[in-house]
Formats: C-alpha cells, structure tokens, sequence
C-alpha cells in the first residue's frame, strides 16, 4: 500500500514539474500577451549571463510589461545583476534598470516592440522575474499607462488621475521630450505634490539630459511638495521618470515645456561663479605621492564647492582604517544634499556609504565625529577625497546652509 502511494506521489510530482512553464535566456516573442521570465525560473538564476528578449504586439499597439515577480541581487546602483527595459528593439531608449526586489509600476514602450535584457555576474543571489506583457492602445490613459514621446513645441505631461485624485501606487512614466536640433527644452512645474522623503526613495521624479535614463547625465532627483527649480537642458532632448512604489501616494503633478533657442538658456541664466565640472575632472583619483605631498590646507567654504561636487553629504565616521597613503572610512548618513554616482547602502532606515579619503591626513578625519563631506565619486560609486576636495566638522549651524545649497541650480 506504501509502496503504491509512494509512487503515485512522484508520479503527481513529475507531472506538476512538466507542465509548469520554463524559460529559456532570451528569445523573440510575438502576440497579444504573454509571459516572459529569467532563465530557469522560478530556480535560481545562472552566473555570467545575459538574456534578451525582444517582445513584438501587433502593429498600431504599444507594448506593457508588468513584473509579477523580481528578485536580483540587491545593489544601490544595479551594478551586478539587473534587468533593463527598452522601449523598441534596441538599448537606445531605456525605461528603467531593476534589481533587489522592489517590483516597478507597468512599463510602456513607445511603439509596439520592446526589449528587456538581463545580465547576471559570477556571484548570484535570487530567483529572478516573472513578467506578463500586453497590448495596449497608444495614448492610453488611467491607472496603469502613462508617459510617451513630446514632440510639440509645447505641451505638457501630468501624473495618471490628475488634477482628480491621487496617483496610484505602482507606477513608472517616461517622458521623452524630443527638439529640433538647433532648440533645447525648457521644463517647468505648474504644481507639484510627490510622496515626501529626504532622500526621495520611494516615489521622486528624475530628470535626465539625452534621450535615457543614465545616472551621469541625470540633472535631479525630486520629491515633496515643492516644485522644482525651471530646467534646461543641454541638447534637444529631456527624459522624465516618474516612479511611484506600492505605499504611499499624493496629489502628483503638472509640468509644461517649450522648446527655446539655444542662445536662450546662455541670455537669461545669470552665470556662476563657482567652478564647473568639466574642471573638476583633473582632480585625481587616486593616491600618489606627489598629490600627498602638498600643503594640507581647507580652501573655500561649502557654498564654492557644491557645484563642483560631484556628492555632499553629512555623516558620522564608523570606522578608518588605513591601507597605503589612504585611509578608507565608512559613513554613517545624517542626510544626502547631492547624491551624484555615490552608491548607499541601506538597512532599515540606516543609510551607510564608503568614502576614501586619498591622502590619510589631508584632510583628517576622526571616529565617531560628524562630518560634510563634499567630493566624487569613482567607476564603482565609492566617494573619493583628495585634498582639493572639502571636508568641514559638521554642526547644527550649518544645517541651513546646506538646506539653501540644495535647491540651488548649479
């Protein structure tokens, strides 16, 4: 009798598991709907990989991909493993980097083809995504679709359910405003309302210079209730993201744009005095003896470097520890001013990030002191300090210095 119900279980087992859908690394796929998920899945994804699929609906549709299931290896800025979204069947335009496990809100292409590559390092850690993608009608609006490509001279985009209710929770617009070549685009916000954080981690809207979202060409990061300074950007094109997680929500907003001269943004932004980046880029980073020879001398206060900077934090130092000419510390955040390509690592509501200060005694810093710390950050999103930088013990008098310095257009 055992014996009969031992088999009859392994039997059932076998079934489930060939009737259970597998997923292959990457492939075309075509029709209405579907679902599309990371190799092996719902096992643990392989090392050293990348996967791409590329996901045709039918013609005069725009292709929707919501995540069911993600759950990658968890890093601040994505480095190790994630999955990108792109709008069409190349990494032109790109909708969105994902990993950990926080699932975005549903990702509209701009026509009816969409490609999403996974890329996976030696070291895993998850079982991937699941996927489901549709056809939707272009335009379309309510709680799920939002975002598209602006061509007008003028025109303006708004959050789904505005001005009636408040957004929904777990969404993700993209906004690709595109000019003649000869013009640049001028951004403002009519109203604004953003779920608030200090750190803007759940819902913000970001802005980017180009036609993608990419960190080193990203002009801000917004949230709260205030509406952000007007932008202009560097060429002819502006993409916003806006991203709502799956809490809490607010009023949202409306932004217009038109398109300007490019002599406009040059006769009526008054120029700064401070430094750019482009001269910032000289600065080294890493030790040399020669760097470490000079005079240790702090230069210039937290209003002249802001701009120049590539972070400005305040933090206490956890640990030091001296390797080489270098010391490397761990921070402790008290609030994030500028973020830049700093990668922060969070656990809980503690925020840390890993800084190196080049030349171990210019500037010095002590354990267990508060610090602002204002620098750049290296390839891999640690925050380098040379002695060009600035560093100033932090005090409570300085907090509205800084509250000033981070709503200024640099």
């Amino acid at each position: 009798m055992w014996m009969w119900l031992l088999l009859a279980s392994t039997l059932l087992a076998a079934a489930r598991a060939q009737n259970r859908q597998s997923f292959a690394c990457g492939g075309n796929i075509t029709g209405e709907s579907g679902a599309v998920g990371s190799q092996g899945y719902p096992g643990v994804y392989p090392p050293n990989t990348k996967c791409v699929w590329r996901i045709t609906v039918p013609e005069g549709k725009v292709a929707v991909l919501t995540f069911r299931f993600l759950d990658l290896e968890s890093d601040n800025l994505c480095r190790y493993d994630y999955v990108d979204v792109y709008s069409g069947h190349s990494n032109v335009q790109r909708l969105g980097r994902f990993c950990g496990t926080f699932k975005p809100g549903a990702l509209v292409s701009t026509s009816n083809k969409m490609l999403i590559q996974m890329v996976s390092d030696a070291n895993t850690a998850g079982n991937g995504f699941l996927a489901v993608y549709s056809a939707a009608n272009p335009n379309e609006r309510g709680d799920r679709y939002c975002g598209g490509r602006l061509m007008k001279p003028s025109g303006s985009f708004k959050t789904p359910n505005w001005p009636d209710r408040d957004y929904p929770a777990g969404v993700t617009c993209s906004w690709h405003i595109v000019a003649p070549k000869n013009q640049i685009i001028e951004l403002k916000f009519e109203k604004f309302d953003v779920e608030r954080d200090n750190y803007c981690r759940y819902d913000y809207v970001a802005i980017f210079n180009g036609g993608e979202i990419n960190d080193a060409k990203r002009i801000g990061k917004y949230c709260g209730d205030s509406p952000p300074a007007p932008v202009y950007s560097e060429g002819n094109q502006l993409f916003i993201q806006f991203l709502s997680d799956l809490s809490l929500t607010a009023d949202g907003f409306i932004g217009h744009y038109k398109f300007r001269p490019k002599k406009f943004q040059s006769s009526t932004v008054p120029p700064t005095t401070t430094a750019t980046p482009a001269t910032t880029r000289a600065i080294p980073l890493k030790y040399s003896a020669a760097l470490c020879q000079q005079k240790c001398k702090r230069k210039g206060s937290p209003e002249s470097h802001y701009c120049s900077s590539n972070f400005v934090i305040t933090g206490t130092v956890v640990t030091a520890v001296t390797r080489g000419g270098s010391m490397y510390a761990t921070i402790s955040i008290i609030h994030v001013y500028k973020e830049g390509n700093l990668a922060i690592q969070q656990a809980g509501k503690t925020m840390s990030t890993k800084i190196v200060i080049l030349c171990k005694q210019c500037p010095f810093v002590r354990r267990s002191l508060n610090y602002i710390f204002m620098g750049h950050a290296d390839e891999e999103g640690r925050g380098m300090i040379a002695p060009q930088h600035f560093i100033m013990a932090f005090k409570a008098k300085n907090q509205r210095t800084l509250n000033m310095l981070q709503n200024k257009r640099c």
